[in-house]
């Protein structure tokens, strides 16, 4: 293989590689309330579930705002919390050039190097967890997070990349209302 294609195809691997774990996290929050009187939190009766992957969303939920001093109470709480979980199967157009034949003026001057190229479609599972904070008394939502990424393959590495999606969505809560 030339070195021209061996750059090629290692562009467009790491590119492939890159894409397929990157995560988007997105934050937003209502910037007048006080978040430092905020104490004890309650799950909305919208999320209750009994599927195993429900639970483990509330679990990671519950051990960053634990970490975060605040704590559960089952119902009554000072915040409200919802969480949402939804995956969508989508599809990647892989194409690698199998090598290299001159065309008119032999990939020279007047013409490029052609090539036989192979396409591929490679599928993937996108995972978007949404959690909103808001207020049980006025049901005004304080602050919402979402992450989106790519679902890796196999339930261990699944549930690990739950707990550190989770973790970053909480990374910047309860936000600095100070910081305006």
């Amino acid at each position: 293989m030339k070195p021209t294609r061996v750059a090629i195809a290692s562009s467009l691997l790491l590119w492939t590689a890159t894409a397929l774990i990157a995560q988007r996290v997105q934050t937003s929050y209502d910037h007048t309330a006080d978040f430092s009187g905020y104490k004890t939190y309650s799950w909305s009766s919208k999320t209750a579930s009994t599927s195993f992957w429900d639970q483990r969303v509330e679990n990671a939920v519950n051990s960053s705002l634990g970490a975060k001093d605040l704590t559960q109470v089952p119902s009554g709480g000072d915040l409200a919390i919802f969480a949402t979980d939804t995956s969508q199967e989508r599809q990647k157009l892989i194409t690698f050039c199998n090598g290299t034949r001159g065309g008119w003026g032999g990939g020279g001057f007047g013409g490029g190097p052609f090539c036989d190229a192979t396409t591929t479609t490679k599928s993937y599972k996108v995972d978007t967890l949404a959690v909103k904070i808001f207020d049980p008394n006025s049901n005004a939502v304080l602050w919402r997070a979402s992450s989106t990424n790519t679902l890796p393959d196999g339930s261990d590495t699944i549930i690990k990349s739950l707990d550190t999606n989770v973790e970053r969505l909480f990374s910047h809560f309860p936000p600095d209302s100070h910081k305006r």
